[in-house]
Formats: structure tokens, sequence, C-alpha cells
């Protein structure tokens, strides 16, 4: 029995997940990296699948755009089928004018703007972060594969497309080095609900400098970041 967004059977879902944004992703990665994948859900097109890695269970699905999608993927794969190690693994917009199209970014915590955050906890501020076991394996398996990495805080919003040009310079401040839409809330949930998070990122633009990714560049360390992931497994 399923839970009420993902129709696979407890048992089918590895104790490792990664959770890109895109689904189609998600399935391009299961035919590329993975041996004997086998997709277990289908549901609102948000596709997932299971296989190995260098011999090791593994699995990987689609968490839709933004906090509120995320967080109902997150706690259905924690609550239902028993997922111990869940892995962001998508793009960011560099606020950082050094940082480059491409690079890799591990993050230790995630600043934002959720609400379900401030719900939680009263309008008080929680800092959401990732776990450093898995963190500190990430980097080292990076290390293995000559994947550079740079580590630090990154903001999650649930806000896309805004019209203040300011908006980012005190997150910069702060050492903020990119904004995507996910991270926060699995940071929030996984230690809520006792699991293990974290985020690897590939930049995919700079909001400062207007630079973007090919295609092609875009591919090659999409793929990085998938194998540092897959190597947490």
């Amino acid at each position: 029995m399923g839970s009420i967004h993902i129709s696979a059977k407890v048992g089918e879902i590895a104790d490792t997940i990664l959770l890109p944004g895109d689904p189609m992703r998600a399935k391009h990665v299961a035919e590329n990296l993975l041996q004997d994948a086998v997709c277990f859900n289908q549901v609102r097109g948000m596709l997932g699948f299971t296989g190995f890695y260098n011999g090791k269970k593994v699995s990987i699905m689609g968490s839709g755009m933004g906090m509120g999608s995320t967080a109902i993927y997150v706690n259905e794969l924690i609550e239902t089928y028993g997922v111990k190690q869940l892995i962001r693994v998508g793009t960011c917009g560099a606020i950082k004018t050094e940082l480059e199209v491409g690079q890799v970014i591990l993050a230790m915590s995630a600043s934002g703007d959720s609400g379900a955050n401030r719900s939680y906890f009263g309008g008080l501020h929680y800092a959401a972060t990732a776990d450093f076991d898995l963190l500190l394996k990430a980097y080292s398996a990076a290390q293995r594969l000559g994947i550079d990495t740079k580590q630090g805080s990154i903001f999650s919003t649930n806000t896309f497309y805004d019209d203040d040009p300011q908006r980012w310079d005190k997150w910069e401040q702060h050492g903020i080095l990119g904004v995507e839409m996910e991270s926060q809330i699995l940071f929030t949930l996984a230690k809520r609900l006792k699991a293990k998070a974290l985020a690897i990122l590939t930049v995919s633009d700079n909001i400062r400098t207007g630079a973007s990714a090919s295609s092609q560049e875009r591919e090659q360390s999409y793929m990085d970041m998938m194998r540092i992931g897959f190597e947490l497994a």
C-alpha cells in the first residue's frame, strides 16, 4: 500500500534517495547512471526509480518546484517508506559574482522564506542545517572523484519572480552563496522526522553577472552532482 502521492509499495524505495526537482531529470539519471532501474512512481507525473549504483541499492525521484511540493514528498518518503537519507540534487542561482556556472555547492545550511518554518516555530527563526555526516561524506566523495565543490550557506525561496533589484544584497553580505527553492524545508523536516538530509547544488546561472549555462555545460555538471549523491548510498 502506498502513500497518498507515491504509489510504491513499502520496500520498493531504498534507504537513500536523491531528489531532483524535475522528474524527467530523475528518469534521465536513472537510465544513465543506475543498473536495473525500476520505476516505482508515476503519480502526478512525479517519476521515481530504484536501481543499483556500484552494487548499492539507491532511489531517485522528482520533488517538484518549491517548498510546498517538496514537503509533501519528504513527509511521505520518511513516514511511510522509512527513507533514512534524503539528498536534494538541483540547481541554484549564484549571488556571489565569483561563482561560475557549473560550480557544485554542498549546502551547509539554508536560510529562507518558508511559511511552514514560521508556522512550526511560532514566528521564531529555526536554523535549517544539513546533516554533518552526509556533508562530510559528500565532500570526501567529491575529492575522490576530482570534482571541485564549494561549501557554504544558501537561501530557499518560494517566490521565483521578484522585482526588487536589491533583493539579494543583504544575503550576499552575510555569506549566502546561491538561491534555490527547496532545501530549507527539506533540512527542517529531516530533523523533525529523524532522518538525514543534504543538498548538492549546481550553479545554473549567476544572478549578479547574468552568466548562464549552455545545455552541454548543464549536462556535465549535473551528472557530477548526481555521482556525488549516489556515492552516499
